[in-house]
């Protein structure tokens, strides 16, 4: 395989070189365009006049300096592994050291008119080497993608091109905001404006959501007993494609029956919308069933200042005619316990798993919210100060919060122990202290936001629960360290969101400008992992919707939902554009992933992937979209399950907290709604 060299200028303080293959016999044309001071394109165009057989072909750029910090979209750890398109949300390779910064963008454009062959991007922190690259692929472990043999070129024009982006470090506030800058005025801005993501007006999602879950599949999904005498209720945490009232075959319950007050599905935070739309309609039933879940959170048993996370029900494994299926007990065999999503447990009983402090502050941190805006109950202001003061006994010297306690004695477990978990306690101790006005709340906030500052914001160290205990274990037993070829920690974007968040409530309290710094900082490190445009690749709407690390698969994750009121909140603190179009976008793309008509796109890939789906499906929403690594037309990457409080619940409750919150200010001082048409209120 032939390679030349394009880029080789001594003088160039920023690259050193750029080597390129050639496919098969062909040389490309070359086309190099400096675009202004720091921003050059290149395009490589191939004329084939057979077909050209070629498993592998690289570009390789390598900088004229030795970055110390590397990022990039997705992890790699060995040669084989590669970044493939598929994880192209906010495509970049970034390095930088004392004073160089350089990042390697793929020309959207080029891959969005289509391409014989996938692309793909790598980096090698050892060898100093970014990689742009076309090949097949194949997935492996949850999730990396690996090259594969096979691809074809056939005659015609292969083109394929990348922007180069550098700077001095001085003349930048952080490693993502140029790319994010870029991305934003040249693809996703432009779409946003054209009305990108396509969606309706939102109330009319907000409408589906509670038929579905409270009319067409309240069945499965709405769950009512009683606790110590008195009515309590919420929805499942999960229920599955096999529980619609239009299935063909034998319905089973894909987890164990149960409800979350967790840091994901929180129906908690999904109630505080049940009950605003409730309110506003004047719908009695809804506000009831909100008030049921209120008193299910305020019956989890508090005990020596802390408590559980989950309620389920013992389960039972069936045959019926022939099928294995899992059903429920019942409520009367109900036990209090915590998310089995954990390294203690991990994946095993919800009556083991130890207790988590993360879903404890967020879950409380809820009932101040509710308490404050909502409704004046007083048993939510004391539960919450109750754990409180537990939460202040378990910081420990450095300023950390631990994750978990053991179910018995409550001490804290090592793994984790230092983590940017720490962040969301800090955002529920500065809640209490605006609310209380106790200055202890104040001081152990402010002691931990540094420690997270000093030691997690600086290396990139986003380990928490999800990184290594939900879907995808790679990793697990390297807690604490950088995977080597690339430099990186295993990230989760959960707890970058955890920490902008907390950032933003320290400058508010304290006033003091280094908060909010930081905070943008994380903000964008946040958005990396934001689609800014529109793949051709990707069967439903993109933009806006957020993946969720950088080992895993998933666009339109329904954290998006969660974060978009922050990049709002931010936008309107720096007083941003982009920031405003991003947070809006993220909260249209938190309806995309629904089964209803007004989403055209997505309804087909649906009804491709079950076919039995009716109106009585309607709102029926998946967490995310291609989250195994593959998406193709005929419906592969749409899922099976709905979770109401990290779904269509969720999204609902997000669009009417931040209408209530921030409808006004958004349309009288941006031009914006955060809807689409007229809203009915």
């Amino acid at each position: 395989m032939s390679q030349k060299k394009i880029w080789n200028d001594a003088a160039d303080p920023f690259v050193k070189s750029v080597t390129y293959d050639w496919l098969g016999p062909y040389e490309p044309t070359l086309e190099r365009q400096e675009l202004d001071g720091r921003l050059t394109h290149v395009t490589l165009s191939f004329s084939l006049e057979e077909q050209v057989p070629q498993d592998d072909w690289q570009l390789q750029i390598m900088p004229a300096f030795a970055p110390k910090f590397h990022w990039a979209p997705h992890l790699t750890p060995t040669d084989n592994h590669i970044i493939d398109q598929h994880c192209f949300r906010s495509p970049a390779l970034i390095v930088h050291d004392e004073r160089q910064w350089l990042a390697v963008i793929p020309d959207l454009d080029l891959l969005a008119a289509g391409t014989p062959v996938r692309w793909y991007m790598d980096m090698d922190a050892g060898r100093n080497m970014l990689t742009l690259g076309m090949s097949n692929y194949k997935v492996t472990e949850h999730v990396l993608f690996e090259k594969a043999e096979g691809a074809v070129y056939p005659p015609g024009e292969v083109r394929i091109g990348f922007y180069i982006m550098k700077c001095d470090l001085d003349s930048i506030a952080n490693p993502w905001r140029p790319v994010l800058a870029f991305l934003w005025d040249r693809w996703g801005g432009k779409l946003f404006r054209q009305g990108a993501p396509k969606v309706a007006p939102l109330e009319r999602y907000v409408e589906h959501t509670y038929r579905w879950a409270f009319e067409n599949w309240a069945d499965s999904v709405w769950q009512e007993f009683e606790l110590d005498g008195v009515k309590v209720g919420a929805p499942a945490f999960i229920v599955d494609v096999s529980q619609s009232p239009n299935y063909p075959g034998i319905p089973s319950e894909r987890e164990a029956r149960s409800i979350w007050n967790q840091a994901w599905f929180n129906s908690l935070r999904s109630a505080q919308g049940l009950y605003r739309y409730g309110t506003s309609k004047g719908n009695e039933e809804l506000v009831r069933r909100a008030l049921m879940t209120k008193e299910l959170a305020l019956a989890a048993p508090l005990s020596n200042g802390v408590f559980p996370a989950v309620i389920g029900t013992e389960m039972e494994t069936l045959q019926i005619d022939g099928q294995t299926v899992n059903r429920s007990k019942g409520w009367g065999t109900s036990f209090w316990g915590n998310s089995n999503r954990n390294p203690i447990h991990p994946w095993g009983s919800l009556r083991d798993a130890p207790y988590h402090v993360l879903d404890m502050s967020w879950t409380a941190l809820l009932m101040l919210r509710w308490y404050e805006e909502l409704e004046r109950d007083e048993r939510l202001l004391a539960y919450a100060e109750a754990y409180a003061e537990r939460l202040l006994a378990l910081q420990d010297e450095k300023g950390y919060f631990p994750a978990w306690l053991n179910k018995s004695t409550l001490e804290p477990y090592e793994i984790l122990k230092d983590s940017p978990e720490t962040s969301l306690s800090v955002t529920f101790l500065l809640k209490l202290y605006e609310m209380k006005k106790d200055g202890k709340y104040l001081t152990a906030a402010l002691k931990a936001m540094d420690i997270v500052m000093a030691e997690v914001v600086p290396d990139g160290r986003w380990e928490d629960f999800e990184t290594y205990w939900s879907c995808c274990p790679y990793g697990n037993g390297r807690v604490g360290s950088k995977v080597p070829r690339n430099n990186m920690y295993k990230q989760c974007n959960f707890s970058i969101y955890w920490t902008a968040e907390a950032l933003l409530q320290c400058y508010l309290a304290t006033g003091r400008q280094r908060y909010v710094s930081v905070g943008e900082r994380c903000m964008d490190e946040l958005l990396m992992t934001q689609a800014s445009w529109q793949p051709p690749y990707i069967y439903v709407e993109a933009l806006g919707g957020f993946g969720v690390m950088n080992c895993d698969g998933e666009w339109n994750d329904s954290r998006q939902s969660l974060f978009a009121e922050l990049i709002v909140r931010y936008g309107i603190e720096l007083d941003r554009t982009e920031y405003i179009e991003r947070g809006i976008a993220a909260l249209r793309a938190s309806f995309v992933m629904m089964y209803c008509p007004e989403n055209e796109k997505t309804k087909i890939q649906w009804e491709k992937a079950h076919p039995f789906f009716t109106e009585r499906d309607y709102g029926f929403m998946m967490e995310n979209y291609g989250h195994e690594g593959a998406t193709n037309p005929e419906g592969r990457g749409m899922g099976r399950f709905t979770i109401y409080d990290w779904g269509n619940g969720a999204a609902a409750e997000a669009y009417l907290r931040m209408r209530e919150r921030y409808g006004d200010v958004l349309r009288e001082r941006y031009g914006q709604s955060l809807s689409r048409g007229e809203e009915r209120r």
